[in-house]
């Protein structure tokens, strides 16, 4: 369950949000709920709506389905689900990216291209003059105004300390004119219409101006000592601390060396000594945490002599103390209860009172001396930040040095408001007490260095006002909201039109303190300007690094952009290293599919070379890091911004609080430095890179690259994935001045892939820095600009040479004259014969996806192979031929002479075919991780290609018109920069394999076609284990059959049979004798053929195994038909129930009963000799007739040479029916002749020649397969298409099972049931036995999953009452996350982990022995499952319902598996709780034809 409320998700409006099942809650009933509004309501953020489930196949499927939501409305959203009757399991929020429009035509402007210019407002002047001052943002080249709040100020001037929020500015009225918030809207609408920029503003409600009156009026609005009583401590702190400051400037403490100038550490000392003793000492602040001792007794004694007593059982014998609501001296009390539960006399004599008194005092008396110390904890904690405030005002470099303490610059800062006149302390305590006075004493806001920034610090069980650890704002009262308007009406009202009115007339805004401001307030002042003006742009600056809590404001408040100042970085290689991370893709990204997971996201940025709360640059850094620092900044992909003044070069950064000067104007034609034009400082460049970044935003150059060059010199690219070209700029940063500073003066040569076309930009800053003041710039520093040149033009570059190297043309650059403080920006552009192949190359892969149509060229002369799509050459393909293109793992490649491709220090590729890149693609892509060695490979050479194309080549007839296909696209490939390789390559790849798949569903069944995405996962489970091939060719089959398929011998030269064999597992059981395996090949012919479709397929299959028939059974092993072994007693029965299934499933399926079949064993005595064809129905006959008459034989070849690991015995194969019961029986102790079919190996352990598991006797499963035929062969001689009606005992035999059946294999609940007959041996009740008369009769008792075989085969055996508890029983025992374990865990034997290469001394685990013993298989899974189904819906509709949700989930796990696997397969088994398992097949046909079963089954 998800709970991703941290997680930031970002989307533009017109994407479609869908939200579908993760594998946990498939199965269970979900819905999912969101406050996004339905189209044509309005956005309410507490109303949440269901969404509907859409069913893309039309039928209910939890695989599929999804919720959708049409993101048309900017904003943050909420969605969460729930599941069954449990509420918000899990959730997030949703954001969805306004859409900014300028002009009269209302063009979009888009976020990337933003470039904004900050204005402190009051340095604007009148109104009137405006437009002069900002011209200065539009002539070099801002599209967005960032205004400081335009509010009236308060006393301070401080630009965000605002004394009404609701009131102009009145300094923008000069006398005579009144100017209005319209006027304001006007103006700023002409810049949006006529200038096209957009106008934002700052937005502040955390605190408001000290000199605010409607504060003073509504005092409920902030922090007071009436509603905030726990402040009473602080605040009496705050005011014995004023006093001392006065009376420390006063000189009155100089004797005791704290004089009122601060000089070195001893006065340092000094002042710790006075503030205890003249101020902790004397306040005696721990009373307001005590209990009046004497008072508690004496209410103690009164109950105690009432009689009173108190009993809490939950009590942990603690006191409990009771917090005074007004926190008064003395004020807490006791919770008595919790003090007569703990402290209870003897008896009720005056004695006994009065020691249970006396213990109560002493323990009240305890706790106040834990209270004093914990009180003088804060002291010394407040004592330590008051005196490291003094040291950081008065004595550090990097401090203001305020100098000496005065009344206008005191000992440390004022934490409360005091509106009353100077008195002393003494009266001023009195006030404290007196409600109409002590609610005008209000707390200042400010943050706590290192706090949780999201707490409150004002708020009881926070401390931080009374141990001095506020950095305060003096000027500035903290507001108090609550949790709801109703908490503080006039408070969230008046902040309510403030914020409606900033909506009017600005764009966006920027919400100041962002982290200090109650979430629950920003979200609901955002949402009233929302209401207004949905496309809100809402920009902030978080303040912290934490990611996770930026996230938090990012999600809940719908924060577009983060602002990042790049002066803060911590040094030049965390900004650099941060522009990738700022935006963009990496260069030679992948493309992404339309339709793809929503990734978590990082927040959109607004990168800055300088914010207004940073000090100038030019104090911290040197004159040359300008122009290089904006070029950096402008660079990235994402919004950027600055400030007014840097641009100007001003030395003196205007202050947001003291500065009161007013912009210069813009004038062309200025020569004076009250005026600024393109000559000021680096306004001419700041032009040049504002017109490149939106450029390079607006034509697509969405991925970037950042590399170090040299020391100081950086290099980035900005390159255009659809064209793709590139600007390259490089850019020496000069932190330190290069004047007094060693600095390199050779740069390393670059070399640029292409040709440059034009030097964008050139510049170079001069400097002969003097010690000016004046506030307009800095007219002795010059910045040398050329725009728009030839490379040979360029005074500090030069081309020195053209180098080919991996088939691209690079320019190697020479820096000459390039010195710090320098800029040179390249446009690049592929060769032209680079730019033709990248257009063909884009024109062939448009059939993929329309995205390649921007950058395409049709070519001159085009390759034959295509002229045409891909999809109608892939249609010429059959199924077997897709098993070549796309899978065939490295011992199938082998046989043909081949191997799968070897990735250089990684691995092998899974497949030959395209199934192995793609499953190695899809952990790539995503990422865009380019630094995989699969793309290193790709980049350094063509070998992979070169093996794509021709192992397909190879093949010859459509599998070799593929790869010309491929040849002719890779031949392009080798035209381009290797740096594009790999994107494209995946393309290519992407394409082919999507074009390969659809194909390969045509030829599939409607089930497959219409069905769910993990039924067409395992359908092509068919293709993966299905293939033709010389080495596992069949016996042949008989002439006279129609529809087999032929092909020319590469190996004889001559025509032959080329029918698909099916492989039972990859990579262990797929090639040479080990492929085709009869019992895996018919548990899987029913899912992987029949329910694909592909019965033709499973007809040869068939009939090719009938045509080995010897002793009335089919091979375990075929091996072409002579190296064959015939030590299975169940394949047979597998067999028939494959032929009853195609009786069944196929359109007139009956008739390949009298299919003819080429027999190659005429007796039982003779060897391999084919002889004159027989119908189907007689081979089941002679099958059937054989088991009734009995089977007995010696395998062929019996011996070590045969097999080393079998003893003597094992080579005798028995089989028969029990004429008593109609049980099929058969093996000894020393074979093994069912699917668990291990044999020891270990002469270290001597388990060698001892079957682990010989299930001898009758063995459930084949019991149930025969009762399945028996009664089938009856049904189809009744029905007229078996012609045997000699076989007299069918219909009887069918009764005998019937009947016995569970006589004989149910273990009763009843311990005294007459049938059984040795219940000693049973240790489970309620299921049914594994088998019936094995040689060793406890393992007749063995819980196994076998049952769930007969049960599905067969269900007419079972008494549906004793099949659901039996199910129940596997359910809670066998069931594992992705398999059944083989046996019970509570079996002695039982062991979970199968380790084949294990060789120790341990019977039951040497070499493997265990392989049945435990762990999970997962092809039983599907016969559970399909029970489970069966017998539910005879248990009725609620059950029914009950177990589809769980089958659902089961199969969840199933799709999660095949989903990760670079295999795209199920495995064989697993180890014990689904853990992978290092020796199992990864892909086992029988796997996934019965979980594709049970998909056919729901």
């Amino acid at each position: 369950m998800e709970r991703l409320e941290r997680a930031l998700f970002r989307l533009e409006q017109g994407f479609e949000l869908q939200f579908r099942l993760g594998p946990t809650l498939q199965g269970t009933e979900v819905q999912v709920y969101t406050n996004y509004p339905a189209k044509g309501h309005k956005f309410d953020r507490l109303k949440f709506r269901p969404l509907d489930w859409v069913y893309p196949n039309g039928w209910e499927d939890d695989c599929d389905k999804y919720c959708r939501l049409d993101l048309m409305v900017a904003g943050s959203y909420q969605y969460y689900f729930s599941c069954g009757d449990k509420e918000k399991v899990g959730g997030g929020y949703i954001i969805v990216d306004p859409v900014l429009r300028v002009g009269a035509n209302d063009v979009i402007l888009p976020l990337d291209c933003i470039c904004s210019q900050t204005y402190l407002a009051k340095c604007l002047g009148p109104l009137d003059k405006w437009l002069d001052r900002v011209r200065v943002a539009k002539e070099t080249g801002y599209n967005m105004i960032h205004f400081t709040p335009l509010q009236k100020l308060g006393v301070s001037g401080f630009c965000y300390s605002m004394a009404d929020q609701l009131e102009l500015n009145p300094d923008f009225s000069p006398e005579g004119k009144h100017y209005t918030w319209g006027d304001v809207g006007n103006l700023v609408e002409t810049l949006r219409k006529d200038w096209n920029m957009v106008c934002i503003s700052d937005v502040v409600y955390n605190h408001t101006a000290v000199s605010s009156e409607w504060i003073h009026l509504h005092p409920e609005c902030g922090y007071n000592l009436v509603n905030s009583p726990h402040l009473k401590p602080a605040w009496l702190l705050d005011r014995a601390l004023w006093h001392l400051s006065c009376e420390v400037a006063d000189g009155k403490f100089s004797e005791q060396r704290v004089p009122a100038l601060f000089q070195d550490e001893w006065n340092m000392n000094a002042l710790r000594g006075v503030l205890w003793q003249q101020v902790f000492s004397r306040l005696r602040l721990w009373e307001f945490l005590q209990v009046c001792v004497d008072e508690a007794v004496e209410q103690f004694r009164q109950r105690l002599q009432a009689g009173e007593s108190y009993v809490n059982p939950e009590c942990k014998k603690q006191l409990k103390l009771v917090q005074d609501p007004q926190h008064r001296r003395f004020g807490n009390t006791v919770d008595m209860n919790s003090a007569l539960d703990i402290f209870t006399p003897h008896s009720m004599s005056p004695s006994d009172i009065q020691e249970c008194c006396i213990c109560f005092k002493k323990r009240l008396e305890e706790l106040n001396s834990g209270l004093y110390e914990e009180m003088n904890h804060h002291a010394e904690q407040a004592i330590n930040c008051i005196v490291g405030n003094v040291v950081y005002e008065r004595l550090s470099d990097q401090g203001p040095k305020l100098g000496p303490v005065t009344r206008k610059y005191p000992l440390c800062s004022r934490y409360f408001s005091f509106p009353f006149k100077e008195m002393t302390f003494d009266e001023e305590m009195q006030l404290m007490e007196q409600r109409e006075k002590a609610c005008h004493f209000l707390a200042h806001d400010g943050f706590v260095k290192g706090n949780d920034l999201l707490r409150n610090c004002a708020v009881p069980g926070s401390e931080a006002y009374l141990r001095r650890e506020l950095v305060c704002q003096a000027d500035t009262i903290k507001l108090r909201y609550g949790e709801k308007p109703e908490d503080c009406p006039y408070l969230w009202a008046h902040m309510k039109t403030y914020t409606e009115m900033t909506a009017n007339v600005f764009s966006g805004v920027c919400l100041i303190n962002c982290l200090s401001t109650p979430l629950h307030v920003a979200e609901y002042m955002l949402d009233q300007a929302r209401s207004l003006r949905p496309d809100l742009y809402v920009v902030a600056e978080p303040m912290i690094s934490s990611e996770e809590l930026q996230n938090v404001c990012v999600t809940r408040l719908g924060i577009t952009s983060l602002i990042r100042d790049a002066m803060g970085a911590a040094d030049r290689q965390e900004e650099e290293g941060s522009l990738s991370w700022f935006g963009g893709e990496p260069v030679g990204a992948f493309f992404q599919p339309s339709l793809r997971p929503l990734i978590p996201a990082v927040s959109h940025t607004m990168f800055m070379d300088v914010s207004p709360n940073n000090h100038s640059p030019i104090q911290t850094c040197s004159v040359y890091d300008f122009l290089p620092r904006s070029t950096l900044v402008s660079m990235a992909c994402c919004a950027t911004g600055s400030i007014r003044g840097y641009d100007e070069l001003l030395p003196c950064q205007i202050s947001a609080v003291r500065e009161d000067h007013q912009y210069t104007c813009w004038n062309s034609e200025a020569r004076t430095c009250d005026q600024v034009n393109l000559q000021t400082g680096i306004l001419a460049g700041k032009l040049a890179l504002n017109r490149l970044h939106q450029e390079l935003a607006a034509e697509g150059f969405t991925q970037v690259y950042v590399e170090q060059l040299d020391e100081g010199v950086v290099a980035v690219t900005r390159h255009c994935p659809s064209s793709h070209q590139s600007v390259v700029a490089v850019l020496w940063r000069a932190i330190k001045n290069p004047e007094t500073q060693r600095h390199t003066e050779d740069v390393s040569p670059m070399f640029i892939p292409g040709h440059i076309q034009e030097v964008v930009l050139e510049a170079v800053t001069n400097s002969n820095k003097k010690e000016d003041k004046n506030i307009n710039g800095l007219p002795e520093c010059t910045v040398e600009i050329q725009e728009h040149i030839q490379l040979k033009d360029s005074k500090v570059v030069k081309k020195a040479d053209t180098v080919s190297k991996h088939n691209s043309i690079y320019q190697e650059i020479m820096f000459e004259k390039f010195t710090p403080g320098c800029v040179v920006i390249f446009r690049v552009t592929p060769e032209p014969r680079c730019q033709e192949q990248l257009g063909a190359l884009r024109h062939h892969l448009i059939q993929f996806s329309p995205q390649y149509q921007t950058g395409s060229l049709a070519e001159h002369s085009t390759p034959s192979i295509l002229t045409e799509p891909l999809r109608i050459i892939m249609s010429k393909l059959t199924l077997a031929d897709m098993n070549i293109l796309l899978y065939r793992c490295d011992a199938e490649e082998r046989e043909d002479g081949g191997g799968c491709y070897n990735i250089p220090s990684w691995l092998p590729l899974n497949y030959g075919g395209l199934q192995g890149l793609m499953s190695v693609m899809a952990e790539i892509r995503p990422k865009n991780y380019l630094g995989h060695p699969l793309c290193d490979n790709l980049r350094q050479g063509d070998w992979l290609m070169d093996y794509v194309s021709e192992r397909l080549l190879a093949k010859g007839g459509a599998v070799g018109e593929v790869g010309q296909w491929f040849q002719a696209m890779f031949g392009y490939l080798k035209n381009i920069p290797r740096y594009l390789v790999p994107c494209y390559f995946d393309s290519i790849i992407q394409g082919a394999y999507t074009s390969a798949l659809e194909a390969v569903f045509k030829y599939m069944s409607s089930f497959v076609q219409n069905g769910s995405s993990l039924v067409k996962q395992l359908a092509l489970g068919s293709v993966q284990m299905c293939g033709a091939g010389h080495s596992w060719a069949f016996p042949t089959l008989s002439p006279h059959l129609k529809d087999v398929p032929y092909h020319l011998s590469d190996v004889t030269n001559q025509v032959e049979q080329c029918c698909v064999t099916l492989a039972a597992g990859l990579p262990h059981f797929c090639a040479g004798v080990l492929r085709c395996w009869g019992r895996d090949t018919f548990i899987s012919l029913r899912g992987l053929l029949l329910l694909t479709g592909r019965h033709l397929e499973a007809r040869s299959i068939i009939l090719a195994f009938a045509g080995t028939l010897h002793h009335g059974l089919i091979p375990s092993l075929l091996g072409q038909g002579s190296i064959v072994r015939y030590n299975c007693r169940d394949a047979v029965w597998w067999w028939l129930q494959s032929i009853q299934e195609y009786c069944t499933l196929v359109p007139n399926g009956v008739s390949i009963l009298k299919c003819p079949v080429r027999r190659m064993y005429p007796t039982d005595v003779s060897g391999p000799q084919p002889t004159e064809d027989q119908p189907l129905y007689d081979v089941i006959q002679e099958a059937m007739q054989s088991h009734m008459q009995g089977i007995s034989f010696r395998e062929t070849n019996a011996g070590p040479q045969l097999d080393n690991s079998m003893n003597d015995e094992g080579f005798n194969v028995e089989a028969g029916v029990d004429q008593t019961t109609g049980f099929t029986y058969g093996g000894n102790r020393f074979n093994c002749g069912t699917w668990m079919n291990k044999m020891g190996e270990s002469e270290k352990a001597h388990n060698k020649g001892i079957p682990a598991t010989p299930r001898d006797g009758s063995a459930v499963e084949i019991v149930g397969l025969c009762k399945s035929t028996v009664r089938w062969i009856v049904k189809l001689h009744n029905d007229g298409h078996f012609p045997y009606a000699a076989l007299k005992e069918a219909s009887p035999w069918d009764l005998k099972i019937q009947e016995n059946f569970e006589k004989k294999f149910y273990i009763s609940r009843d311990p005294q049931d007459p049938e059984e007959k040795q219940p000693e041996l049973v240790h489970k009740r309620g299921i049914y036995k594994d088998s019936l008369g094995a040689s060793s009769p406890w393992c007749d008792y063995q819980l196994r999953p076998n049952f769930l075989i007969a049960m599905m085969v067969a269900p007419e055996l079972f008494t549906v009452e004793k099949a659901w508890e039996a199910l129940a029983v596997a359910e809670k025992k066998l069931l594992g996350p992705l398999g059944m374990k083989t046996l019970d865990p509570d079996d002695m034997v039982y062991c979970g982990v199968y380790d084949n290469n294990l060789d120790n001394d341990n019977f039951n685990r040497a070499k493997g022995f265990n392989y049945h013993q435990g762990p999970e298989w997962l092809w039983p899974v599907g016969y559970f499952l399909r029970a489970k189904l069966y017998f539910a819906k005879k248990m009725g509709k609620q059950t029914y319902d009950k177990t589809v949700n769980l089958v659902k989930n089961i199969l969840s796990r199933h799709a999660v598996h095949l989903e990760r696997s670079l295999w795209k397969g199920l495995p064989e088994l697993t180890n014990e709780n689904g853990q992978h398992c290092l020796f199992s097949c990864e892909c086992q046909a029988s796997s996934m034809a019965t979980i594709l079963e049970v998909l056919y089954d729901l």
